[in-house]
This record gives C-alpha cells, structure tokens and sequence, in this order.
C-alpha cells in the first residue's frame, strides 16, 4: 500500500488532485502524439482553459482561484499531468513561470492586460532569461535593455526558451546600466523574431529569441530598474518545487508500467516479479518514490507559506526528486527489458523525459552548488 500521501492535504487539495488526474486520463491516449509536438496541443489548451487549473498560477485579482500562489497545489497538479503527458504539464507550468514576474512586478495597467488572458489561455507566457552563452549562469546575459525618454530599446537574443516559439509575451532578463531589469516584450512588437530551437530528446515547444532594436513603453519595465533578481529568484522560489512535483509524477508512471509487465509477463515459468533480482529493482525504486514524494510535499507546502524563504528547501526537493526519478525510470526499463525500449511507450517516453529535468530550473550540481554555500554559512 506504501504511505498515504494524501494524509495531511485539505479536500479542496484533494479535489484539485483529482480534477489534474481526470483531466490528463483524458488524454492517456495522445498523449505520445503531444510529446512530440512543437506548437501547443490544441485539444489540451482548450482543456485546461475549460478545468480552470490554470487559476492556480495567477492571482485572484486577474481571475485566478487564490490572492497568492499554492505552490503545494501546483505541485500536485504537475505531478498528475506529468504521469500522463509532458506536454500537458509543459503548457500548464508556464502558464504560471512566465507570468509570474508580471504578477509580482508588472504595473496594473500591464497585469490587467494579460493576466486574464494567461488565465484563459488566449495568450502563452513565456519566461525569456536564457542565451547561448549565459544557462546557469545568468550573470552573463547579453541582452540589453535601455532608457530612452518614455521608451525602452531591447537588443540581443535568447535560447531554449520553452514556449519560445507559441508565446504571446516574454518576461525577459536584460541588462540595464550596471544592473539587470525584467521587461515584458509583446511576441508581435517590431523587431522581435523567433525561430525553433533544435529538437531535444524530450520534445517540447521552444524556440530561440531575437529583439532587434524592439521599443516599448517604459511602462513593460517589470519592478524597479536594475533589480531584477528580486523577480528572478521569487519565480524560482514559486515554481522550481513544482518541478519536483512533476519527477514524482514521472517516476510513479514508470514505476506502475514496469510492475504491471512484472506481474504479467512469465519467464523461467513464474512472474518475473517473482524472480529476486526484478523484485528488489521494483522494491528499490518504490523506496526512492515514496520518499521524494513525501519530501516534494514538505517542501512545496513550506514554499506556499514564503516562496523566497523555501528557496533551499525547493531547490534540495528538486535534486532529490529529479535524481530520484532517474534512478527509477532507468531500473523500470532494466525492469522491461526490451520491452522498456519501445519507441513512444509510456516508459520510453518516460526515460527521455527524465533526464533533462535534472538540467532545466537550475542543472544538479549548480543546486548543489550554491546549496553548499549556504550550508556552510551557517557554520561559520
């Protein structure tokens, strides 16, 4: 039976698990299809629109469910559409990242233009820190932004930018002066162009960003000038559990396709399951589930309360689950065997799908690395 994961969540909790769970069971049966596909699945779109899960990501003031964020409802809900399709929970996710520095920074003027709209999912937010030369280490952004009278210029490029080549709007990371601002960067201002980025072994929408001299009024500048890692580092804090929450979805789909093919299948005439080596792969990768899981919980509850004060928590409970997932999708393969190798399978789609999550939001070892830092401050 394994712990109760549900103990401790509220009903309406609850009820938000179940509604992402009947909403991605739905689509079970494209889901391969959608995992492959560079623009947004339109089926999917409409149908979150319709469930209303995407008023978790956008405050109540715009039309979303609450005055902040349930990073802990988040997280289960990307833990139910991740189990079924990447895609879905791609569209779903950031719908919320991408418009998180808007919520948190935007004028009123702005959020009022496009929250709702993000709510609706009539326009497709996008989150465009990224380049070719600066991943993990965003201090190394070449794109500029710069005062000129009541305008703002924006100039230079983004890369891998999920949603790059669907988005309706960029919340963008540039330079300012000496510092570094957030502006957002309409997808249909002059000057901006977008083309797709080269295909991944887990597909999902991006494309790259080009800003050529794009004005905007000085109004899209996102929080104070300069201060942008304020809103950088509350998004994170919001949003990078989530991921977690998303690797024990992954890891629960692998886990259930592989024991299913345990019990099923016979060889030496008895259930591979029943052979000591399959079983304590199964038991091992149970073990590592259920403990991410109950962290990933912990941890996304502690963010709801003060995201920016969670940002370690968040960031360990991503290491721990996407590492976890790793391990588990590959002895859920090893589990298969040539089964586990099927092209567009649940678990084949589940092994390409896993490894870059211990990149995106921040790659392992640079989590681990700025985790140790703050670990030994506190000795000193």
């Amino acid at each position: 039976m394994g712990i109760d994961s549900r103990r401790g969540l509220s009903a309406e909790q609850l009820l938000i698990q179940d509604g992402a769970r009947k909403l991605a069971a739905g689509f079970a049966d494209v889901a391969a299809e959608a995992d492959e596909l560079a623009t947004p699945h339109p089926g999917m779109r409409q149908a979150l629109a319709d469930s209303g899960l995407v008023r978790l990501l956008v405050p109540a003031a715009y039309g979303g469910r609450y005055d902040r964020i349930d990073t802990l409802a988040v997280t289960l809900v990307r833990e139910q559409l991740m189990a079924v399709s990447a895609h879905l929970d791609t569209l779903f996710c950031m719908q919320g990242i991408g418009s998180y520095a808007l919520a948190r920074g935007g004028s009123a003027e702005l959020r009022r233009a496009w929250l709702p709209r993000v709510v609706e999912m009539d326009a497709i937010a996008a989150l465009a820190l990224t380049e070719d030369d600066a991943g993990s280490d965003l201090k190394a952004v070449s794109t500029t932004v710069e005062q000129r009278g009541d305008r703002l210029v924006v100039n230079g490029r983004k890369s891998w930018i999920s949603n790059g080549t669907a988005a309706d709007f960029f919340c963008t990371l540039a330079r300012e002066g000496d510092g570094y601002s957030m502006v957002l960067v309409p997808a249909d201002a002059a000057g901006v162009s977008v083309t797709p980025t080269e295909t991944i072994m887990a597909p999902h929408v991006m494309g790259d960003i080009s800003f050529d001299g794009v004005e905007l009024p000085v109004g899209n500048r996102l929080g104070e000038p300069g201060k942008a890692w304020s809103l950088v580092f509350a998004t994170l804090g919001s949003f990078r559990v989530s991921v977690a929450g998303a690797a024990v979805g992954l890891a629960q789909a692998a886990l259930d396709a592989a024991a299913r093919h345990a019990v099923t299948r016979h060889q030496f005439g008895r259930p591979l399951a029943e052979i000591g080596p399959v079983g304590q792969l199964l038991a091992r990768a149970w073990a590592d589930l259920e403990s991410a899981r109950v962290f990933v919980y912990q941890a996304a509850a502690q963010a709801a309360d003060d995201p920016r004060a969670a940002l370690d928590v968040s960031s360990m409970a991503k290491v721990v689950a996407t590492e976890a997932a790793a391990r588990i999708v590959d002895n859920c393969v090893q589990v298969m065997g040539r089964h586990g190798l099927v092209r567009d399978s649940v678990i084949e789609r589940a092994y390409r799908a896993a490894r870059p999550m211990r990149i995106y939001e921040g790659a392992t070892e640079t989590v681990l690395d700025s985790l140790s830092k703050e670990l030994v401050k506190q000795y000193r």
